[in-house]
């Protein structure tokens, strides 16, 4: 299981690095074993959207359906002070569930559709459901950088690249802004 984590605005863990910390800590409290990225400070998006993020990416083994973790992480953002408010917009905390092995949530065609849904289309509508793997992962570097420290073999199983291959597709200019702190 991936998860992408990040955090843009001071939550009671305090500032954004610690408050990722934070919750990379809580994942390993509720889930075990949990190997984690490096951190990395990243630009907000989509641009202009709030202050930078700090990202990170961690991978765990649980035998939680997908949902339950969704729900876990949901309520993980809540103890951290996420309020859904506006779509992309300054939070607390982030928790994405990027990936859970080869799975495909409901099915390719509702994935593809989120996949391929035009970004002024995404700024206004939001999944109903789950969608994995996550419909975008492959278009965020901010997600693909802290990605490829902990799992750059894992193959996307609609795409059949692997995180560093689709890494390697984005441009230098989307990769380099992506900095470790």
């Amino acid at each position: 299981m991936v998860i992408a984590v990040g955090s843009n605005s001071p939550s009671r863990a305090g500032d954004p690095r610690l408050t990722v910390l934070a919750a990379i800590a809580a994942l390993g409290d509720l889930f075990g074993d949990v190997c984690a990225s490096k951190l990395y400070q990243t630009p907000a998006f989509p641009t202009g959207s709030g202050p930078d993020f700090v990202n990170a990416a961690c991978s765990f083994y649980t035998d939680m359906p997908a949902e339950d973790v969704l729900l876990a992480l949901h309520a993980i953002e809540a103890e951290f002070g996420r309020e859904r408010v506006a779509r992309w917009g300054e939070r607390t905390l982030d928790l994405d569930l990027i990936a859970i092995g080869d799975l495909v949530l409901p099915d390719v065609e509702i994935f593809n559709h989120w996949r391929n849904l035009p970004i002024e289309d995404q700024k206004k509508q939001a999944p109903d459901a789950l969608v994995l793997p996550h419909p975008r992962v492959q278009d965020r570097a901010f997600v693909l950088v802290p990605m490829a420290d902990i799992a750059p073999d894992w193959v996307h199983p609609v795409l059949g690249l692997s995180t560093a291959e689709m890494l390697a597709q984005l441009p230098a200019s989307e990769r380099d802004e992506i900095q470790a702190i």
